[in-house]
């Protein structure tokens, strides 16, 4: 490693420990040559995820567009914006778990329909109907039904 300020490649570690829940090691150096410290993070590189899109065009994931397309779904819901970022966070943790370097647009969308019916029941009928391209009155029917269906039954009041 390089010393920042001398420029020199004669360092130490002083100290390791680990950080970013773990996803990152912190590492503080001393330089050899000039004795000034400074602190290094050690990170996985993870390689580039590639989305097929349903036109077979490929392109980088960017989970900006997940944050955009799930907070465009919380629009005036009770959704914190931690959630949205957590929501993002799963996602992409779930696609890097497989191993693979590509993932389809249908994954994506599914995977944000799973995580907001499980939020908030308003925000997943939004998504929904731009996912699945709603065309009418019926598709929104045929949508909720079938979330009311999924939902578990309120648990009987103690009396």
């Amino acid at each position: 490693m390089r010393c920042p300020y001398c420029k020199s490649m004669q360092d130490k570690v002083i100290d390791s420990r680990m950080a970013e829940d773990g996803e990152a090691i912190r590492r503080r150096r001393e330089c050899e040559s000039c004795g000034r410290r400074y602190t290094t993070f050690e990170r996985l590189d993870m390689p580039a995820l590639q989305v097929v899109k349903r036109s077979g065009e490929q392109g980088p994931y960017e989970r900006a567009k997940v944050i955009a397309g799930v907070s465009k779904a919380c629009v005036n819901r009770p959704v914190a914006p931690e959630d949205v970022e957590r929501i993002a966070d799963e996602i992409e943790q779930t696609i890097r778990a497989t191993g693979l370097a590509e993932v389809s647009t249908q994954e994506i969308g599914l995977a944000i329909l799973d995580r907001l019916r499980e939020l908030d029941e308003v925000a997943y009928v939004r998504f929904a109907s731009v996912y699945k391209d709603f065309q009418e009155l019926t598709d929104f029917e045929k949508e909720v039904g079938q979330l009311l269906q999924k939902r578990t039954p309120p648990k009987a009041e103690a009396r």
